[in-house]
């Protein structure tokens, strides 16, 4: 087969799984009936691409991945819209930015347009497993990772690329309400020049220490602040972080350290949509509190995947508690969670072309 082929097979599950209850999905707890995987070798580049029943890998102890951690993923929805529609939400960045991540951690790059269609046949196969509750979602991984059987320090020779698919309830099951986040000014997610801008796993990794700590004191999720000089801020630990000052919408800016999220690049276009100002900027914790208590900090929000948007009611800094808004959710998160929703349902006009759909 040619480098640049993609034949997928098909063989689909003799026996279907029971479905789980929608009213306590959770997240990532069940796994649908089937699975997208192909491999990738030096010699026959992307190969035996094939839509099969969920199942176990057989992976050798000594494959790269559990030495080197060459493991990189992605995280996107499938919905229900209006009129019984399947709809996906930007999907091809999803795997544009799954292979920026391939390049900075020395691994093959997927063909995204063949991927995409085998995407959309994956869940069109699973269509069933979509759940029809308000805020509920198919959640769909893409996921790569090295599986040459070899020690020694070197990029794999051999790679695995699957898409699994877990249906998920509304991430507010209790409601939209603002979270308590924990500015970490000890631990560092990322630094200039490494691999902060990568979807890698070693990413989450790293990460686990800091969120478990500020979980213990009550807290919902960290905010990272820069490894450098422990002052300005970066992202949260599963979104971009963004505020309102001033009536102005700022966050900070790309640049190697913080994840280029779908979600706020969605945000971003859409405040510019509806006319409101956007700054891409670097921004300190101590601009962010003094902002705080002089009330020109009107909002504070996450932007995920998962949540969509995740408004923020209360940093905790050094000691200090620093409220926004009274603890409570502001006008622009609410809109733009509302927009977004919407949107990703097609209950919305879609002018910027981001909707796929799959039936």
């Amino acid at each position: 087969m040619l480098k640049n082929e993609l034949d997928v097979s098909l063989s689909k599950a003799e026996t279907l799984k029971e479905k789980p209850d929608q009213d306590n999905l959770g997240f990532g707890q069940y796994f649908t009936d089937h699975m997208f995987v192909m491999k990738w070798s030096r010699e026959q580049g992307w190969h035996d691409a094939e839509i099969r029943p969920y199942e176990d890998f057989h992976i050798a102890p000594a494959a790269m991945v559990f030495h080197y951690g060459q493991a990189i993923f992605e995280g996107l929805k499938a919905y229900r819209g209006k009129d019984g529609a399947i709809l996906l939400f930007r999907p091809e960045d999803n795997l544009k930015r799954l292979n920026n991540s391939a390049v900075r951690m020395c691994m093959p790059r997927i063909p995204v347009s063949k991927v995409l269609q085998a995407m959309k046949g994956l869940v069109y196969l699973d269509r069933d497993w979509i759940p029809e509750g308000e805020g509920a979602a198919l959640y769909i991984r893409p996921t790569m990772v090295a599986t040459e059987g070899a020690l020694g320090l070197r990029p794999s020779s051999e790679y695995l690329f699957f898409i699994i698919k877990s249906p998920v309830g509304a991430y507010y099951a209790e409601g939209f309400s603002p979270t308590r986040i924990y500015v970490e000014d000890k631990y560092v997610r990322a630094v200039p020049g490494g691999v902060g801008e990568a979807k890698t796993a070693g990413n989450y990794a790293a990460s686990v220490k800091a969120l478990t700590e500020a979980q213990q004191k009550g807290y919902t999720q960290v905010l990272w602040l820069d490894a450098l000089e422990h002052k300005y801020v970066e992202e949260v630990g599963t979104s971009n972080i963004f505020f309102v000052i001033n009536d102005e919408l700022i966050t900070p800016p790309l640049g190697g350290t913080i994840l280029a999220g779908i979600t706020r690049d969605s945000v971003l276009q859409l405040a510019r949509d509806w006319g409101i100002a956007v700054d891409e900027r670097r921004i300190t914790i101590d601009e962010v509190i003094a902002a705080a208590e002089d009330g020109t900090l009107t909002e504070a929000f996450g932007a995920g995947t998962a949540a969509v948007i995740s408004p923020v009611g209360e940093f905790g800094y050094q000691g200090k508690t620093i409220m926004i808004n009274n603890g409570k959710t502001g006008a622009l998160s609410q809109r733009l969670f509302d927009g977004i929703q919407a949107l990703q349902r097609g209950m919305m006009q879609d002018e910027h072309n981001w909707l796929v759909r799959v039936a």
